[in-house]
């Protein structure tokens, strides 16, 4: 078989430039594909009806046609043999370079020892049924490119750009970051981008399989490939061509399909000493046999390990298209594979195990503060941050018509707080201990107001060196955790825990609710990272799962790291090697089951391939199936693999089903905006 067959995925469709120096649409990407896979199925015909005329002409002038002398006669052949050898020749000769020695190089010698011993004819159809083999082959392997082109490649060729005022309804290509985009009902977002004007809903199940459409504002971040359902919304573009959400979903899974894992590098270690051991067990059929050739050539075809080189590329192609249909990004198969071994799950709490939408509760100022100068404060300070608990008090002092002071000097240290100058002085504002590390004289105040919001997350907030208070929030656990969790310890997860940088007291609370194993609380990035080196290295296979700036080192050192939704952190999603396009975490218990699916399908593949193979060499090496028989009989395993492995398409669609029926429900805030002002006029 030729090279191709070997790595099926090459001709993936991708995104490319066009004669302008532009870059192609997702669809022109995928019809230029196509139409490059048609442009070589053409000449693969051509070559294969020139090739067979010729066989077919040889045949006629030997057996129909008594004034041809044989030599003549076989003349055709000879060229038919040598033109339809020609690209198995080619792979063959690539293999030889590159130290490899697999199915082309069986073919080859096959063909060559026909020509050799001038049964040209055998030769030419043993050529023409391995490339029509081969050609079925890249077809199932095309269609399975195609399925997954479909899911991801979504978004449409133009897009209506605002300039000047006007719309203009231009090339996506010609698209820049910074532009405004209109999109009206019924379209696919082409772009990456923020709403700047209307609201609509927003059907995302393309990236993230969530059938319930998503609300969203202004402000909100919305993804290329999605489609708006309702209104007319504007929105200014973040991430354009294969950078946006879709496009690096394209292109990780075109990567992934092309990594090696070690399982195929065994596989292909394993071709590499079978194709020598084919090669001396048809020396000895020759060889016992009176120099059989017929018999020689049988025993290298039959002994081909294509199979056995598609039996992991094919399953993971399938899988990496049912994690996509599921909303999960896997950047490479290793991580994949990994997965099926994980028995310790660590996770985030805040925006992982709960919802990340936090509500002001309460407003506990210090003695003699008043409560509107407390959130004024908490306000100014947090007003750049793009922390949960920022943008949730930032709600709330909207509520209750209290503004930021617009001023920029600012410093964020991660998972502790933020320092800022604004027109009421220098403000700190952050977690009770760097608030008393810093100003160790405020240690009894902190702790007294703490103690009142015991539970709660809590924002304590300094001016010039005097305690303000402390703003009290709450956030509610997504609802399906806990069966989350369960999932999880019936698939043999030995540990769940819980590491976060929030205050003890509201950890264990949470983990309580949800019933995890340990909890790990005011965690640094730092520590976080350290207890998951701790983790891997007394041999645990571990899983965490985060989605914030702080969990990035964290997520980078465990076997799999998940990054969480869509709208988490670019830190975390770099860090990760899976990230989520939803923010529901049974996803996770799919992803494992998913892995071990995956593996079995393999181990599967390899050993049917294997067998049958064994059974082939014996029934060639007996003279039961001759050149032809055995031709035919070497793309049985290769079915086999394909119709094995497409079984992972479908995987999921029942947990898809099921899946529906657990919707997460929005999260009123805890407290309205008549009680945020009435809190933040009390003293």
């Amino acid at each position: 078989m030729s090279e191709q067959q070997a790595a099926p995925t090459e001709s993936a469709p991708s995104s490319s430039s066009d004669a302008g120096g532009g870059t192609l649409s997702a669809s022109e990407a995928l019809a230029h594909a196509e139409a490059q896979q048609n442009r070589n199925l053409e000449r693969g015909v051509l070559l294969y009806l020139i090739g067979g005329v010729m066989l077919l002409a040889s045949w006629i002038g030997d057996n129909f046609i008594g004034s041809i002398p044989p030599e003549v006669a076989a003349l055709p052949a000879l060229i038919a043999a040598v033109l339809l050898g020609f690209p198995l020749f080619i792979s063959a000769f690539k293999e030889l370079m590159g130290g490899r020695f697999s199915t082309a190089m069986l073919a080859s010698i096959a063909i060559a020892a026909a020509i050799a011993t001038e049964q040209y004819r055998i030769g030419g159809i043993l050529a023409l049924i391995l490339l029509l083999a081969n050609q079925f082959v890249q077809h199932r392997a095309w269609g399975a490119e195609r399925a997954i082109a479909e899911l991801i490649h979504r978004t449409p060729d133009d897009a209506r750009v605002i300039r000047d005022g006007q719309e203009v309804k231009v090339r996506v290509s010609e698209v820049r970051v910074g532009d405004t985009v209109r999109v009206r009902p019924g379209e696919n977002l082409p772009v990456d981008g923020v709403i700047t004007s209307g609201s609509s809903a927003i059907d995302q199940s393309s990236l993230t399989g969530e059938m319930v459409p998503h609300e969203v504002q202004p402000g909100e971040p919305v993804y290329a490939g999605t489609t708006n359902l309702s209104a007319v919304v504007e929105l200014k573009v973040t991430e354009v061509g294969e950078e946006t959400t879709i496009g690096k979903v394209s292109q990780l899974i075109r990567e992934a399909e092309q990594s090696k894992t070690p399982r195929q590098l065994l596989i292909e270690q394993v071709a590499s000493f079978f194709v020598p051991v084919a090669i001396a067990v048809a020396v000895l059929v020759w060889y016992i046999n009176a120099q059989d050739a017929e018999l020689f050539i049988a025993v290298l075809v039959v002994a081909s390990p294509a199979a056995l080189l598609l039996s992991s590329p094919s399953a993971m192609v399938a899988a990496f298209a049912a994690a996509a249909r599921l909303g999960i990004l896997i950047k490479r198969t290793s991580y994949l594979e990994a997965a099926a071994s994980v028995d310790t799950v660590v996770m985030d709490k805040t925006g992982t195990i709960t919802t990340g939408k936090f509500a002001v509760s309460r407003l506990v100022p210090a003695e003699g503060v008043e409560g509107a100068t407390l959130l004024q404060a908490a306000v100014n300070g947090e007003q750049h941050s793009n922390h949960p608990l920022a943008r949730s008090i930032l709600a709330t002092a909207e509520k209750a018509r209290i503004e930021p002071d617009g001023s920029d000097e600012f410093e964020e240290i991660h998972g502790r707080g933020i320092r800022a100058g604004t027109s009421m002085g220098e403000i700190h504002v952050g977690r009770s201990s760097w608030i008393v590390e810093l100003f160790p004289a405020l240690t009894d105040e902190v702790r007294g107001l703490e103690a009142r919001i015991e539970g709660m997350s809590g924002v304590h907030v300094v001016l010039g060196g005097k305690y303000l208070g402390v703003v009290g929030l709450e956030d509610s656990v997504k609802p399906n955790t806990e069966g989350v969790i369960e999932r999880l310890r019936s698939l043999g997860v030995r540990s769940v825990a819980i590491y976060t940088g929030d205050r003890l007291s509201v950890a264990e609370r949470v983990g309580r609710q949800v019933g995890v194993d340990t909890v790990e609380a005011e965690c640094l990035p730092e520590e976080k990272h350290e207890e998951i080196r701790r983790l891997t290295a007394s041999g645990r296979h571990t899983m965490m799962v985060g989605d914030g700036i702080n969990d990035g080192p964290s997520l980078a050192a465990a076997d799999v790291g998940v990054a969480m939704g869509l709208s988490g952190s670019d830190i975390a999603a770099n860090s990760a090697g899976v990230a989520l396009m939803t923010d529901d975490l049974s996803r996770i218990a799919f992803l494992i089951e998913l892995s071990r699916r995956t593996r079995t399908i393999i181990g599967q593949n390899i050993a049917v391939s294997v067998v049958i193979a064994i059974i082939g060499l014996a029934l060639a090496a007996m003279g039961v199936i001759g050149v032809i028989g055995s031709a035919v009989y070497q793309l049985l395993p290769a079915l086999f693999v394909f119709a094995n492995s497409f079984r992972l398409f479908r995987y999921g669609e029942a947990y898809t089903e099921a899946d529906q029926a657990i919707m997460l429900e929005p999260i009123e805030p805890a407290m309205t905006a008549r009680q945020a002002r009435l809190a933040a006029a009390a003293s």
